[in-house]
């Protein structure tokens, strides 16, 4: 569970997600501007813990074949670049609100993959993607209404049959993803939790589903012809 310090941290957001969705995507990019005024603020780039949740997370993503995938708060590109060596084929995108991360994660990448400044709450990450990375952002999110907002948005540029890969603190991520769980357009496919005396935390997947068509009402014509045929 998360110290004292996370649980502050935690509430502080879902204090700021009480404002509009436009002015907590500007609070957030001020914020993450500033963590980021030095490299690698969270030594994602060296942390064994870090590397070694990285390299678990690749071994859970289903093994097939993807033409575009997008790596949500990608932060300087650490997760990005090794999502890109281990998927050549596919176009790798990472998105951070930070320009200052995204900056140094191009430079980094030298061309392997993208990367792109975007507010994600507010702003379209361009075109269809069929395999979606989050780890460690939904945190920042803040309360039940803007999740919901984020799993829409993740419905809305991921292709059917698409994967959702979610990395989160554990068991917190089962509160995180509650929405998604209600949710038809997404089915969960496998959850894998992992103790660890640092933090625990657990590697969820889902894929994007198209939901069930209500059944269409009858129309006239169709009842007048199923009531003739019991004549």
């Amino acid at each position: 569970m998360p110290d004292i310090h996370d649980r502050l941290h935690r509430t502080f957001f879902r204090a700021v997600s009480l404002l509009s969705a436009r002015t907590q995507g500007r609070f957030l990019r001020g914020f993450f501007q500033w963590v980021h005024h030095a490299p690698d603020p969270w030594r994602y780039e060296t942390e064994p813990y870090e590397i070694d949740k990285y390299e678990v997370t690749l071994r859970h993503i289903p093994g097939r074949a993807y033409l575009r995938a997008l790596d949500v708060g990608c932060s300087e590109g650490a997760f990005t670049r090794r999502l890109a060596r281990a998927y050549p084929e596919a176009e790798c995108v990472g998105v951070d609100v930070s320009a200052q991360a995204v900056a140094r994660a191009a430079a980094k990448a030298a061309g392997t993959a993208r990367f792109v400044a975007l507010d994600f709450l507010n702003d379209d990450p361009g075109g269809i993607f069929d395999l979606v990375i989050c780890a460690e952002v939904l945190y920042y999110v803040g309360r039940g209404e803007r999740l919901r907002l984020i799993f829409e948005r993740f419905r809305t540029f991921m292709a059917p049959g698409g994967v959702l890969v979610l990395v989160h603190e554990w068991p917190e991520a089962r509160r995180l993803y509650r929405y998604l769980d209600e949710s038809p357009s997404f089915r969960k496919v496998a959850e894998h939790p992992y103790e660890h005396p640092e933090r625990s935390y657990a590697v969820t997947v889902y894929e994007r589903v198209e939901p069930p068509h209500p059944a269409a009402p009858a129309s006239a014509a169709t009842v007048h012809r199923s009531r003739d045929a019991f004549r």
